[in-house]
């Protein structure tokens, strides 16, 4: 019998199915990382969805057979430990569908301005307007005939450029920042920073991905573009970020992620409220039928390797 212990059940606030093989099931609505050693005691199934795993948790619990990330983002996992260890990691793929939505609400509330207008509106602008409307500088703009930058090309910005299209944007996928070659499909890494008018960041968090923008690169784009992160925090950089925003280096941005999750020692992103930054508390992933999708692949994944033919492992 396969010992299952979930180490954040808050993560999936939805019904989950149940494994199809003999188990014992132990959830924790959220366990702090000075309870991990003891909670997983015996434990041959870990499942955590952001709760580190690491080298010392490893060792303390050698019955761990799998590690299921509940989530596409393993970087809370030691991957080199587990495989040193003989401990397999899988996660869940292909199951938001409200990341690429998100993106397009952030994209389209900057082009058009919609937290610059709700603050003159607040303000009583549009109460002391000598004409009809109230009209801000800059003008807003379209996003048809703009030009979409992807960083990143997994099944979500896949799924934004299918999105992209139907909007009658141009799309461009950047080619990895030091490639050798530029693949057939792709735009170097440093044409797409130039010509995107939304670049929108959507790769993993990697020792080569961390601090990929920074003030070089926002230096390199256009001063009307916007920038969207709903991939990881880390990946921009969030001092260069806020200094490109009020120095009007470009538009707008907008992020769903932060270098340090929660941010209770702060953040530079959250020490200004300015009209062209949107931050949302890492929510671009949350919405019912995305989370349904995600309990199903967690319990798939589950039932697949007791089953002896594994899925979307990380280190197969």
């Amino acid at each position: 019998m396969e010992r299952i212990v979930f180490l954040d059940r808050n993560a999936i606030r939805v019904p989950l199915p149940q494994p199809g093989f003999a188990h014992e099931w132990i959830e924790f609505p959220h366990t702090e990382n000075e309870l991990v050693i003891e909670r997983l005691q015996d434990t041959t199934i870990a499942i955590t969805n952001r709760v580190p795993i690491t080298a010392d948790i490893l060792d303390a619990v050698p019955t761990l057979k799998l590690i299921a990330v509940a989530a596409t983002g393993y970087d809370h996992v030691d991957v080199n430990a587990c495989q040193s260890r003989g401990v397999a990691v899988c996660n869940i793929r292909h199951w938001s569908i409200s990341v690429p939505e998100h993106v397009f609400a952030m994209a389209l509330s900057l082009r058009r301005q919609l937290p610059a207008y709700r603050d003159a509106l607040a303000a009583g602008d549009w109460q002391k307007s000598s004409t009809y409307c109230v009209l801000l500088e800059p003008m807003p703009r379209t996003l048809a005939g703009s030009t979409l930058g992807l960083i990143g090309y997994g099944a979500l910005a896949k799924k934004v450029e299918q999105i992209a299209d139907g909007f009658g944007m141009n799309t461009l996928i950047a080619e990895r920042r030091e490639a050798a070659e530029i693949r057939k499909g792709r735009t170097s890494f440093k044409d797409v920073l130039q010509q995107s008018d939304v670049l929108v960041v959507l790769c993993p968090l990697t020792a080569e991905t961390q601090n990929l923008i920074g003030q070089a690169e926002i230096a390199m784009m256009k001063p009307e573009a916007i920038l969207i992160n709903c991939a990881r925090g880390g990946i921009v950089n969030e001092s260069a970020l806020l200094n490109a925003l009020l120095s009007g280096a470009i538009s707008g941005a907008a992020t769903d992620v932060l270098s340090n999750e929660p941010p209770r020692n702060g953040n530079p992103l959250l020490s200004r409220s300015l009209p062209n930054l949107i931050v949302t508390p890492h929510v671009a992933w949350a919405s019912i039928e995305s989370l349904n999708e995600l309990a199903r692949g967690l319990i798939d994944n589950l039932d697949a390797f007791v089953a002896g033919t594994p899925t979307n492992l990380i280190n197969a």
